[in-house]
């Protein structure tokens, strides 16, 4: 189908429950019946990565028989990757809806995260396993709907939500001795996320509803802003080591060097209040140049622990703990790999043991965490955790129909 076609096509699907096939090529050759029967919602840059990250750790197990992208351009290329049969390649908003109705063992969530609790939800329903990219949702209300499928996903069917470093073995080791009093009582502590930022995918001709999309990155309710779709991980690694979520927020932030790249604030600056226990401050920044980092670090009464989450070629800090309790740890985690086999394995495993995994509760939380600080940022004032849940404010993306 040529580009001008397709983008005609999209068009008229935008706003309707479309969906088309991409032309047909020839179906992977191997045996599918003895394996995990998977469909991906989602095949954007995510995408490709988490569907190379199964095929790397489990391909032996596993198979992707299905696919379904907003935008047909983006599903052709992983259809030629992956080799998805032609008949089983979806677009349009509600192309995902024919994988659910068929009959594959469960699903790869890896669409903008404003969709996030629709698509979760409906996999669920439709009993398949779900492995889900973080963030779980952008608003209040999906984050408590997350929490509600994951209490119709127990113990009936895995709902994993990747956050590598939960899954990352020094990360675990590093909390497993803060939780045994080897950093003594939290004190207080620092949570970061920094990394520069790319500019804007060219959307001339497109449909209103197709520029959206196609941008998602750099909209703040398509995906939360910077500080719900990207620090989260950051925050979630700090509502880990602290054990708990915090009970308000003050923030502020803005749009000061990245004014080529969306609307999303390039800078946050939050401070959590933990009940009686620790503060913490996090700054987030999505400008940078010559500096990239990720994780927290949490000051106790006996020592510290610092806990930086890493990739190959990018971030600054160890796994570590030092003070009266040192333990070494690791100079160098690549958090980036590790979790994410380790949660690829995982999935499998859960799925062919029985024994399903449920993550939607503490990565709903971590969710919320960050909508809290974005709040707080956003309206420079002190919000409650209360206060934002009773709010239950829903972002709207302006989609029209």
């Amino acid at each position: 189908m040529k580009t001008t076609a397709r983008r005609s096509f999209l068009r008229t699907t935008a706003g309707a429950a479309g969906w088309m096939l991409i032309q047909p090529r020839a179906y992977r050759s191997s045996a599918a019946n003895s394996k995990i029967t998977l469909g991906v919602i989602g095949c954007g840059g995510r995408g490709f990565f988490i569907g190379k990250k199964f095929m790397d750790n489990v391909g032996n197990d596993v198979h992707l028989v299905s696919a379904h992208d907003y935008f047909a351009d983006r599903l052709e290329r992983f259809q030629n990757l992956f080799d998805i049969p032609a008949d089983r390649c979806y677009t349009g908003f509600k192309g995902y809806q024919e994988i659910l109705a068929s009959n594959v063992d469960g699903v790869i969530i890896t669409s903008p995260p404003y969709f996030h609790p629709e698509h979760a939800a409906q996999a669920v329903a439709a009993g398949k396993h779900v492995w889900l990219c973080k963030p779980v949702a952008v608003d209040v209300p999906g984050a408590l709907d997350i929490i509600e499928t994951g209490k119709k996903a127990q113990g009936k069917v895995t709902l994993l939500v990747d956050f590598q470093s939960r899954n990352s073995p020094c990360f675990v080791e590093a909390v497993k001795h803060v939780r045994e009093g080897a950093i003594g009582e939290l004190v207080s502590g620092q949570a970061f996320n920094h990394f520069p930022c790319g500019g804007l995918a060219p959307t001339a001709g497109m449909s209103h509803n197709d520029a959206l999309i196609r941008n998602w990155g750099t909209n703040p309710v398509l995906s939360g802003d910077v500080i719900v779709e990207q620090a989260v991980h950051a925050v979630d690694i700090a509502n880990w080591i602290a054990g708990a979520r915090p009970t308000k927020a003050f923030g502020t932030g803005g749009l000061k060097a990245r004014l080529n790249a969306g609307k999303n604030w390039d800078h946050f600056l939050v401070t959590y209040w933990y009940g009686d226990g620790p503060k913490v401050d996090l700054n987030v920044a999505q400008f940078t140049r010559g500096y990239e980092d990720l994780g927290a670090r949490f000051y106790g009464t006996k020592g510290v622990v610092d806990a930086h989450y890493r990739a190959i070629d990018w971030g600054h800090g160890p796994v570590t703990i030092t003070g009266d309790n040192a333990w070494p740890g690791t100079d160098f985690d690549n958090t980036w790999d590790i979790g994410v086999d380790n949660n690829c394995k995982d999935f499998v495993a859960s799925i062919r043991n029985g024994r399903y995994l449920n993550h939607a509760d503490y990565a709903a939380e971590s969710t919320l965490t960050s909508i809290l600080g974005r709040q707080a940022a956003y309206e420079e004032r002190v919000v409650t955790w209360e206060e934002m849940i009773q709010e239950n404010k829903k972002l709207d993306p302006g989609f029209e129909s």
